[in-house]
C-alpha cells in the first residue's frame, strides 16, 4: 500500500482523458514514480497533524501549507493540548484537545481523512517523572488514534512519529532498523511499545502505517523543554543570545542528530513512501549525523567567535548524562537515503542555518 497525491499530478489528473492512468499513478518530490491505491486519489484530502503547536509540528504544518509541498491539502486539521497558532490559511482548522480524553480520537478522523501525523508526546524527562502521565499520553492516545484510524478511515496513511530512544543496552557499533529496540527509559518504552501497534494494525490493513525514528532534533528555537537532551539546542541557542548554556553531559558524549528543516521535510516524504517498502515492521530510523558535544562547541566557536562560545559551561548532571549514555550515536543510513530521505552535511550547516533561521527574524 502506498501513499498520498502529490500536487504536481493535480493538472493532470483533472484532465478526462487522464483520469484512469492517474489514478495508478504517485510522483513524488524525488520525480520517481510510485504505484499507490485510488482510496488516496482525492481532491478533498483531509490532513490531521497532532502536537502541531509544539516546535516541530507547527514547522510541519507550514511545511504542508507552503508551495513548494509534494502534498496537497484541501484541508489541514492541526491538534494540541493547547489551541495551536492560526493561519490566514482558509484550508486551516485548528483544535485544543485532550487526546488522551475518552472519544478524542473518534472526533479528529472522518471518512475522509486521508493521513494523520502524530507528533503529540510527552517528552522524554517528563515522561520519566510522571510515568501515569507518559504512558497515558505516548501509548494510550496513539492506540486510540490507531482505533479510530481503523474503524472510520480504513487504509489511512498513519505517520508515527517515534525516538532513537526506543534502543539501549548493549548495541552493535552500527545500528539499522533490524536491530531489536531495549528502551532504557519509560519514554523509549511506550515509543517502541506504539511502534508495534503501528506495525500490526498496518499488518492488518487496519491503516496503511509507518514509525520513524527520530534523530536528536537541533537546533530549536524558543524556550528549553523537559526532554533528557534538550541541552543539544541551548549549546548552541543560549550564547547565541547572549546568555549561559549549561551542558549536563560531558564534552566527549556523542549524539546522533537532524536540523528542524531536515526532519521536517523528512517526515513529509514519510508520507509519500509506499508503506511495504518499510518492511513487515514498518519503522524506518531517519537519517543522521554523528557529533560529540566538543564538536558542538567547536563548530559555536568556528562561525560566532570565541565570546559566544565562552558562555559554554560544563555542570555534569548524572541522571541526565546516564540516560543520554543509553542512546545509540551510529547509524546505518542507507534504506533511508535509497528511499528518498535528506541528512544534514555537518552539524556546522546546522549552526548556520539556525543563525541564518535567526538572522532573518
Amino acid at each position: 500500500m502506498s501513499s498520498i497525491i502529490s500536487c504536481d499530478i493535480i493538472d493532470t489528473i483533472t484532465s478526462p482523458t487522464n483520469t484512469v492512468a492517474a489514478a495508478s499513478l504517485i510522483r513524488t518530490s524525488a520525480n520517481n514514480i510510485l504505484p499507490f491505491t485510488s482510496r488516496r486519489l482525492s481532491f478533498n484530502m483531509k490532513i490531521v497533524v497532532t502536537g502541531a503547536a509544539g516546535f516541530l509540528g507547527s514547522r510541519l504544518a507550514d511545511e504542508l501549507l507552503s508551495a513548494s509541498s509534494p502534498l496537497c491539502p484541501s484541508e489541514l486539521l492541526l491538534v494540541d493540548s493547547l489551541a495551536p497558532a492560526p493561519r490566514a490559511d482558509p484550508r486551516v482548522r485548528t483544535l485544543a484537545l485532550d487526546l488522551s480524553a475518552s472519544g478524542a480520537a473518534e472526533s479528529l478522523v472522518a471518512a475522509d481523512t486521508a493521513a494523520l501525523f502524530h507528533l503529540a508526546a510527552v517528552v522524554s524527562g517528563q515522561a520519566e517523572e510522571d510515568f501515569d502521565l507518559g504512558l497515558r499520553v505516548n501509548f494510550d492516545a496513539t492506540r486510540a488514534l490507531l482505533e479510530a484510524a481503523r474503524r472510520r478511515a480504513p487504509g489511512l496513511v498513519f505517520v508515527f512519529v517515534s525516538t532513537c530512544g526506543v534502543y539501549g543496552g548493549e548495541l552493535p557499533p552500527v545500528v539499522d532498523e533490524r536491530t531489536a529496540p531495549a528502551p532504557e527509559t519509560s519514554y523509549g518504552m511506550a515509543k517502541a511499545a506504539a511502534e508495534l501497534l503501528v506495525a500490526d494494525y498496518s499488518r492488518r490493513g487496519f491503516v496503511d502505517g509507518r514509525s520513524v525514528r527520530l534523530p536528536t532534533v537541533t537546533v530549536r528555537g524558543g524556550a528549553p523543554n523537559a526532554a533528557v537532551t534538550s541541552f543539544a539546542s541551548g549549546v548552541v541557542r543560549e550564547p547565541l543570545r547572549g546568555l549561559r548554556s549549561s551542558l549536563p553531559v560531558p564534552a566527549e558524549r556523542e549524539l546522533w542528530v537532524t536540523a528542524p528543516g531536515t526532519v521536517v521535510r523528512n517526515l513529509v516524504r514519510t508520507a509519500q513512501v509506499p508503506g511495504a517498502a518499510l518492511g513487515g515492521r514498518r519503522v524506518l530510523n531517519l537519517p543522521g549525523l554523528r557529533v560529540s558535544v566538543r564538536d558542538m562547541v567547536a563548530a559555536l566557536r568556528a562561525l560566532a567567535g570565541e565570546a559566544v562560545a565562552a558562555r559554554v559551561v560544563y555542570e555534569p548532571n548524572e541522571t541526565i548524562d546516564r540516560m543520554v549514555a543509553t542512546f545509540p550515536i551510529q547509524f546505518d543510513n542507507s534504506m533511508a537515503l535509497r528511499l528518498g530521505f535528506e541528512v544534514n552535511a555537518s552539524f556546522t550547516d546546522i549552526v548556520k542555518e539556525y543563525i541564518n533561521e535567526i538572522g532573518n527574524h
